[in-house]
């Protein structure tokens, strides 16, 4: 039987474009990027018509077609009723994230005319409501990279593991830089030892094993650890019955650079052991002291 995976990918033509090529090369899917709606049951008579030659296909599709699209949703219920076997991955992303790489491909909005483009994607998110409602999967890519997103994918379509449409994203920072704004969860271990007064500790960071040694040889940091591991877990299965697809642990400490680095290493590898659900670690402030200090230098 053939596999069929239809992506869509919610204003982000370029991240989609990319895909479809990785998933080409590294996942063995025969790969068709925008193709029309209303060719898709031909193109699946094609592809069944060569004898297990085509075993994977994987076609890209987004708001681009404009009256075009509108047919999808007929034509998925034809292909259904014809019996061919498709899956629905639905690559989403914040609308600040898809505002900032319209930005940066300088690409206007399809839908968004001669107006803005938080128009566009706010008209988009209506007309794609549907399809996300009935995807098989859900990822949410505003902090993933292109290798992570791989990642993922790999997971679900090579590997065959249960997904739960959840990304989670563990984040260390400093407060002096500020709390990250799309923060879900925010924690402070502020009150645990800082190796910054340890001489030969402070050009370190947390990835660094005297470092870590140093900070989960305090008791204290091992029993919040436990609670905040233990904490999370049972959020994980309730923020997924809610529909929530990306989650966003945030742990901080004064410059981000040893404590919340630390915990947030500590934290992701208990997180990683499960296969139902993405996780990522992100350490957003732990080289700016640094940066700092040479400006400071050069001043």
């Amino acid at each position: 039987m053939k596999e069929y995976a239809v992506c869509d990918c919610n204003g982000d033509v370029r991240r989609r474009e990319n895909l479809c090529a990785e998933i080409s090369g590294d996942i063995n899917f025969f790969c068709v990027d925008n193709i029309p709606p209303a060719l898709l049951p031909k193109f699946a008579e094609l592809c069944y018509e060569q004898e297990g030659e085509i075993e994977r296909v994987a076609m890209g599709i987004d708001i681009r077609g404009g009256k075009l699209f509108n047919d999808l949703f007929e034509v998925l219920s034809d292909l259904q009723h014809k019996g061919y076997e498709y899956e629905i991955l639905f690559l989403d992303a914040s609308d600040d994230v898809l505002i900032k790489r319209y930005k940066e491909t300088r690409r206007t909005h399809p839908l968004a005319g001669s107006g803005r483009v938080e128009n566009g994607i706010r008209e988009e998110r209506r007309r794609l409501k549907y399809l996300k409602e009935h995807a098989d999967y859900i990822l949410d890519s505003s902090q993933l990279l292109t290798r992570e997103l791989k990642a993922e994918l790999d997971k679900i379509f090579v590997k065959n593991l249960g997904f739960k449409n959840l990304m989670i994203t563990v984040l260390s920072f400093g407060f002096k830089y500020g709390i990250p704004s799309d923060s879900d969860l925010v924690f402070d271990v502020r009150f645990l030892p800082n190796p910054y007064y340890i001489d030969e500790l402070r050009p370190l960071s947390g990835n660094d094993k005297p470092v870590s040694d140093y900070v989960m040889n305090c008791e204290a940091s091992r029993i919040f650890l436990d609670k905040l591991a233990d904490m999370v877990s049972f959020l994980i299965p309730n923020y997924i019955l809610e529909g929530k697809n990306q989650l966003v642990v945030s742990i901080g400490c004064t410059g981000g650079k040893h404590r919340s680095v630390t915990l947030a290493n500590a934290l992701y590898q208990r997180l990683e052991q499960s296969e139902e659900y993405g996780v990522r670690i992100e350490h957003r402030d732990i080289g700016k002291d640094a940066i700092r200090k040479k400006m400071n230098e050069v001043r």
